[in-house]
């Protein structure tokens, strides 16, 4: 997901892909230590996912507190 996509999604709706993104991080990291994983580049998306998700939160908060 890029982070235009993330700008346009509400802060309940960032929190939830976050969420998701850490599942499947799960997921992703257990079949790679059980030698089943196809695309090892998917870990760094998902990484890459969940640091651009949570930097969005970090600056609406930011922009509440100048507020």
């Amino acid at each position: 997901m890029k982070t235009k996509d993330f700008r346009d999604l509400t802060n309940d709706e960032v929190v939830k892909q976050i969420d998701d993104y850490k599942t499947e991080l799960f997921n992703l990291r257990f079949q790679l230590a059980t030698g089943q994983l196809d695309n090892p580049m998917r870990i760094r998306e998902i990484r890459k996912g969940i640091a651009r998700g949570k930097t969005i939160l970090r600056e609406r908060e930011l922009k509440i507190e100048r507020s």
